[in-house]
């Protein structure tokens, strides 16, 4: 592959890699000394230029990284989920250490969002079994949604500000709505089950697209999950059992809309791209990041089997350039649509152009 760069994290293992809202040369990488496992933790603001990537500013943390975000509302600062349960809001004109800090969380902070719609609220999620929203400005959170087992993932819905989504180790997909009264079960709206097959009115199982028998699959825990930026009902989640589901929100109960399968190992990252309603991308502990579309916008008289039949996604394309597990990877929102970052516990963070993969 021709047009990739490279940029290395000597001594540091990256666990997640977000591009900046406001830059197309600004990206930013949440990295832990040890794989994560003891140590300290560093962050990568990364810029690039003709000559290539470079460091505009690191900051080290005293404990391992797991996510990060950048601010919507300072295109400076970026806010950083810890394994000692905090969250640092650092800020790229100032030196060494963050602005603020939010430390409620009792076990590691492993997911952290902000809000793309009112840009004042930002959110994490943790192994401690909650999720909580944080005002920028304040230390303590604003409100503290329980999950009750380890909280892998949350995130906003793209379209609405009160919609929070979360992922966890019992299988589910958990739906927050704020404008519900707290008294209805702390705001959870919506619970999908994302193993399970979804059943037919009748209690029949539903076919997949080549005609065979849907059943679902055993229970395993779900690491990632990402809203589709166009169809702002369909939710993509994935995790150790390495199939890809994406769902819709408004039948929680009905399974999933589509399965996407080919990883040989755990899914640890996928994100939808924001330029095309039916392409997404993954991340997997087989240390490849594999490019997808999920079906949807085949014409109804060219899709195979019944009306109501689970799609079959297609993979695109794969990328095996990484040499450990891959554990990140975004979309860059402008130019062409197809740049993304990937980065890997091999100490690598790599950009390069989905176009090139693609057989279609």
């Amino acid at each position: 592959m021709a047009s990739m760069l490279e940029f290395r994290t000597p001594g540091f293992n990256p666990y997640a890699v977000k591009y900046s809202p406001y830059y197309d040369s600004r990206l930013a990488v949440a990295s832990s000394a040890n794989f994560g496992i003891v140590g300290n933790g560093k962050v990568f603001a990364l810029g690039m230029n003709a000559q290539g990537i470079h460091v505009e500013k690191t900051f080290d943390t005293n404990d391992a990284l797991y996510d990060l975000t950048w601010s919507e509302i300072n295109e400076n600062q970026l806010v950083v989920a810890c394994g000692d349960g905090s969250l640092k809001l650092f800020d790229l004109a100032v030196n060494d250490f963050p602005v603020m800090n939010f430390h409620e969380h009792k076990r590691e902070a492993f997911s952290v969002c902000w809000n793309p719609i009112t840009k004042d609220t930002f959110i994490s999620s943790s192994w401690d079994g909650t999720v909580k929203i944080w005002s920028p400005t304040r230390n303590a959170s604003l409100k503290t949604l329980p999950v009750g087992c380890c909280t892998y993932g949350t995130s906003f819905s793209p379209s609405n500000p009160a919609i929070i989504s979360a992922v966890s180790s019992d299988s589910h997909i958990r739906i927050f709505d704020l404008r519900t009264p707290v008294s209805a079960k702390y705001h959870l709206t919506a619970t999908i089950p994302v193993h399970a097959p979804g059943a037919k009115p009748g209690g029949s199982f539903r076919q997949l697209a080549d005609g065979q028998t849907y059943a679902g699959a055993v229970p395993a825990e779900v690491l990632t999950h990402d809203w589709n930026k166009y169809r702002d009902t369909v939710i993509a989640a994935a995790g150790v059992d390495r199939a890809i589901r994406t769902f819709d929100i408004r039948n929680p109960t009905g399974g999933p809309l589509a399965v996407l399968q080919g990883h040989e190992y755990a899914v640890r990252r996928l994100a939808w791209s924001p330029h095309a309603s039916d392409i997404l991308i993954s991340a997997s502990y087989d240390m490849t990041v594999r490019v997808w579309t999920d079906g949807s916008m085949v014409p109804p008289q060219q899709q195979m089997g019944a009306p109501d039949a689970v799609r079959v996604g297609t993979q695109l394309g794969l990328m095996n350039r990484h040499t450990e597990f891959a554990t990140g990877v975004d979309w860059c929102l402008f130019g062409a649509g197809g740049w993304v970052a990937s980065v890997g516990w091999d100490e690598r963070v790599l950009l390069w152009d989905v176009h090139t993969l693609l057989r279609r």
